[in-house]
């Protein structure tokens, strides 16, 4: 033991994988796609083979379990960093079928060949020309099972492939079943460290320096878990997520059929025909949210302690804690993957402008406005038709104060208990008078509009603005900006790009700012090529008075101001050359702002 932290240890694969099998080590990502390729199945397997080191396996152990009965449950070894080595040797010693990206069950068989001149070429993944070739053994599986008879199979051999030498062949499938007493080093981190140092731990030996997530140990935690029903917890959190982004693999998931024998699959069932990705969430954002809306709470390290049972006051683990908080989490994700629920929240954020997953910027803004959005549906205090409303409003305000960007869990943490504390629409409406007062409608707002990021929140914002406000994109009456948005629009510059370089503007941040972009019908753009303002809206003017277009599809001088006022474009503009395009900056920021502030309090 050093520093009770860790221990280091030696096991034989055989004996991992022996533990693997008694369900001692347990694998998380067992449910999940394998992403190694199958040359580095073969590659690991030719270390092993020739005695070469494989690096670190990290398990975890969960902590003795106090039961009801006032006994000890032993806790169980999750593996956190290894799954692909691990899972690569029991499918290509064990034979175990894994799950490839499309989560279609396979084997992935490695071929050896015992008479392989070049020492390089043992091995190989299984294919055509190894399974007729006589020289390979297209299987190494086999090789490892209980019954395998090595004479019998050195004699078949040696029949098959004239001039072998037996004695030298066998001491070769000695060597190669000796991988099965190759040493892997493995780190047993103790069940007393908390997440931090678990995290620091595993960064300064995983060479990659991979970050690992509080939803990573949470997933563990389920996956370790058959009494509570964490391990279907967990396929329901991987099962919906990978149908969110592809429905299309539903077909893969019926598959499944000890899962489809579970209350939850119905449940999910609707996904395969949603194909909207205005909110996608992963693994991380679905225990998030189910964790804030069961739990009242916004630390995801808290949930990996309730899971292990740790009572918070007296530092045992017990448990009745851990039924209670697997009977909590399988509430929340129930909710979160309701479909009238998560399709209403959607609607509640399409409906506020932001009809395109490019206008959104923080998913944690979304995973807490859909707890918001689950926990005022349980709020008898709050009308039912009052909740999507509420909710928009909340996450414009959150967006654009950047409320859970920087330190999210203790901010969530706060909002959670405040709301708890004093009611939804007097912290809303606190909250509202501290982080928006009028000056930063005035000043703070147009300053954070005074960026070249086509990304920034106050930008995006701007846009979903106009959708809100249905405006016309510029110099073409009845062409929505949310079409342009959604479907086939690019920003483009009101003073052009090449008009501005060829008159000394010549630096990205300033003729790239986002007060000189909006977003233009392509036809409209090619129309306005590298003029001056003043030049293409003399045009615009001109077939106001003619009625003869040439531009755009506006032929009347009230229809333009008002055009140019959806744009939040000031008036002037038709006057204006490279001379005016400081002041143009910013007198469009502050409409810009004032625009944001009308939809914001419209709401």
């Amino acid at each position: 033991m050093i520093g009770e932290k860790f221990t280091l240890m030696q096991y034989s694969v055989s004996a991992v994988l022996g533990l693997i099998e008694a369900k001692q080590f347990v694998i998380p990502e067992i449910q999940r796609p394998f992403v190694w390729k199958r040359s580095q199945v073969r590659d690991l397997i030719d270390s092993l083979y020739n005695g070469y080191p494989t690096g670190y396996i990290i398990t975890w152990k969960n902590p003795d379990v106090q039961t009801k009965e006032g006994t000890m449950s032993n806790g169980k070894h999750v593996l956190i960093d290894g799954q692909q080595r691990i899972t690569a040797l029991m499918a290509a010693i064990s034979g175990i079928e894994v799950l490839d990206e499309d989560f279609n069950k396979g084997r992935i068989k490695i071929a050896f060949n015992p008479l392989a001149e070049d020492p390089t070429k043992r091995f190989a993944v299984q294919d055509a020309s190894r399974l007729k070739d006589k020289k390979w053994i297209p299987d190494i599986a086999d090789v490892f099972k209980n019954d395998f008879k090595q004479i019998a199979f050195a004699n078949n051999y040696v029949q098959e492939n004239e001039g072998v030498d037996i004695d030298e062949l066998s001491e070769i499938i000695l060597k190669l079943k000796g991988i099965a007493n190759r040493q892997i080093g493995v780190i047993e981190l103790d069940h007393s460290l908390d997440i931090d140092e678990v995290t620091e731990i595993f960064i300064r030996i995983n060479s990659k320096g991979t970050s690992l997530s509080q939803s990573d140990f949470v997933m563990s935690k389920m996956a370790a878990d058959t009494v509570h029903g964490g391990n279907t917890l967990r396929k329901v959190v991987d099962y919906f997520c990978h149908l969110a982004v592809k429905p299309d693999f539903y077909p893969q998931m019926i598959k499944d059929t000890e899962f489809e024998k579970t209350e939850f699959a119905p449940k999910i069932k609707w996904l395969a025909r949603n194909y909207e990705d205005i909110y996608d969430p992963d693994y991380g954002d679905m225990l998030r949210v189910a964790f804030m809306y069961s739990f009242s709470r916004g630390r995801l390290a808290d949930l990996v302690s309730l899971l292990s049972g740790r009572d918070f006051l007296t530092r045992e683990y017990k448990d009745e804690i851990v039924e209670d908080s697997y009977q909590k989490l399988k509430a929340g994700i129930l909710s979160f993957i309701n479909e009238y629920n998560f399709e209403q929240f959607v609607l509640a954020i399409k409906g506020a402008g932001f009809k395109s997953s490019k206008l959104l910027n923080s998913r944690m803004t979304l995973d807490f406005v859909y707890t918001l959005y689950l926990k005022l549906h349980d709020d008898p205090s709050i009308q039912q038709g009052q909740i999507k409303r509420l909710v928009q409003k909340w996450f414009v305000l959150s967006t654009l104060t950047g409320r859970y960007v920087g330190s999210p869990e203790s901010v969530m943490s706060r909002d959670i208990r405040s709301i708890e504390e004093k009611g939804f629409i007097q912290y809303a409406t606190e909250t509202e008078a501290s982080v928006l007062p009028e000056t930063f409608w005035s000043v703070t707002l147009p300053q954070n509009l005074e960026t070249t990021s086509v990304n920034s929140p106050a930008f995006n914002t701007f846009l979903a603005a106009q959708d809100f406000l249905k405006s016309s994109s510029m110099l073409m009456k009845g062409s929505m900006i949310s079409d342009l948005i959604s479907i086939s629009g690019d920003v483009h510059h009101i003073f052009p790009k090449a008009y501005l370089k060829k008159n000394g503007i010549d630096y990205k941040s300033k003729y790239n700012q986002v007060a000189n972009y909006t977003y233009l019908d392509t036809q409209v753009n090619k129309a306005i090529s590298d003029d001056a303002p003043c030049e293409y809206f003399g045009v615009i003017l001109d077939q106001c008075m003619t009625k003869q277009v040439q531009i755009g599809n506006i032929t009347d001088e009230n229809d333009l101001m008002l055009n140019l006022a959806e744009n939040a474009i000031p008036e002037n503009v038709v006057s204006m050359d490279a001379n005016d395009y400081e002041g143009f900056l910013v007198e469009r920021r502050k409409r810009m702002a004032a625009m944001i502030e009308r939809y914001y309090k419209s709401l």
